[in-house]
């Protein structure tokens, strides 16, 4: 597993990884940090939650239109458009908020941030693949390259709400948003000029009309947000109980141990056989789901929900990879950025309506009826694994040397961007 994961860094260099945890980050701050911010200036949670909720809708309906765009006209420009135009979405929205703005405003703004999101995230995967295939990778190394992808997402989706937690703490909401704002358009930028965005060609209007995807990619499409379902049915299960036992400060770090967790497993599935298929990986997957996610319904102590979310932990993060290698492995090449980002956005969709079904759900028959929709959503994974044929394509191999971010042939060990 070692030598395959310093083959993946020689493959994509040291900066490149670097530039999109950074680029990411601020996403993972934004969700949790308008909330904080419009409670804190406008007094009112229901406020906060529904410019919250137009951030992630408007993230969920943006998200694939940028990658698609992304696939059309290559990722360079779409970023260097998209990360200057969120980073001043949120500046506004911090400004709206501090001048005591109208609701109104605060979700047109809130839902223009989320559009503007410019999808680091499943981009990187896609600049990731591409380098590896066009290297000659094999799919283990494909694989792994997922797995470190992978990781890098849940880093990321753990310290940015602690940053943001931080920030809260010592300072204001506000002062958390600036940063992201200002981290969003350095690191997005210096992504977007990264060399390695040449490797991703557009593929002009005529070539993408004749790749129609198979109908798997639209079960995972939904897998996907099943999974996000199950994000935002703990979220809420694990508030309502912490609340309830009279510890609600210790919400964040409980969601924080399944999260690392999470990124533990989603390193540790490199290790897993290249025999293995890709359809018994996603039928395991979702398997371990439903079995680790089963014993939250019975949880009524600290201790005991530390235990169950850290075991469940362990089958979030290989779920989520195996559906993108699932995904990477079936659409055509051209489309690839914007199933990426379907797939991402699809997480943040689950999510975002099922917090909204539990809470209320959790306040009115107590946590186990928040965490039966986080159970539901794991059964609904398993029966789709279990049920849809998938059938990769054959993925064809690019002769020659391996080619670094730059372009430019390897001399030796790893090479920097």
């Amino acid at each position: 597993m070692l030598r395959t994961y310093r083959e993946v860094l020689r493959l994509l260099g040291p900066l490149l990884p670097a530039l999109s945890f950074l680029g990411r980050l601020p996403t993972a701050m934004c969700q949790l940090g308008s909330v904080l911010l419009v409670a804190e200036t406008s007094g009112s949670l229901a406020t906060a939650g529904l410019a919250g909720g137009a951030l992630a809708a408007g993230q969920t309906l943006g998200g694939p239109l940028l990658g698609r765009a992304a696939d059309r006209y290559g990722q360079r420009p779409v970023v260097l458009t998209a990360a200057p135009a969120n980073a001043a979405a949120v500046a506004g929205l911090v400004a709206a908020a501090l001048a005591d703005a109208a609701t109104g405003w605060l979700v047109l703004l809130g839902a223009l941030a989320g559009a503007s999101v410019p999808q680091i995230g499943p981009l990187a995967r896609t600049r990731s693949v591409a380098l590896a295939r066009g290297a000659g990778a094999d799919d283990r190394t494909v694989g792994a390259v997922l797995s470190f992808e992978g990781t890098v997402d849940e880093v990321s989706f753990v310290l940015g709400p602690a940053l943001v937690g931080l920030a809260a703490a010592v300072a204001h909401p506000a002062a958390a948003l600036l940063v992201a704002s200002g981290l969003l358009a350095v690191c997005g930028t210096a992504f977007a000029l990264h060399p390695s965005a040449a490797r991703v060609a557009p593929v002009r209007t005529k070539a993408r009309d004749r790749t129609a995807l198979p109908g798997a990619a639209y079960a995972l499409r939904v897998t996907m947000v099943l999974q996000g379902a199950m994000f935002g049915a703990c979220q809420a299960g694990i508030t309502a109980l912490t609340a309830a036992l009279g510890r609600p400060e210790q919400a964040g770090l409980v969601y924080a141990a399944m999260g690392v967790m999470s990124a533990a497993a989603g390193l540790a599935t490199a290790a897993v056989p290249a025999r293995v298929a890709p359809r018994a990986r996603w039928r395991a997957a979702t398997a371990a789901l439903v079995l680790l996610s089963a014993p939250l319904l019975w949880v009524d102590a600290l201790g005991p929900l530390y235990a169950a979310v850290v075991v469940l932990g362990v089958a979030y993060a290989p779920h989520l990879i195996t559906v993108f290698g699932l995904t990477e492995q079936i659409v055509p090449p051209g489309r690839l950025a914007e199933c990426m980002t379907f797939l991402t956005s699809g997480i943040v969709g689950g999510q975002a309506a099922a917090l909204a079904l539990s809470g209320r759900l959790a306040e009115g028959h107590g946590p186990a009826a928040a965490f039966a929709v986080a159970v539901a959503g794991a059964v609904a994974c398993a029966a789709l694994a279990w049920t849809v044929p998938v059938r990769p394509r054959r993925t064809p191999r690019i002769p020659g040397p391996a080619a670094t971010p730059d372009g430019a042939a390897p001399s030796g060990s790893a090479r920097g961007a």
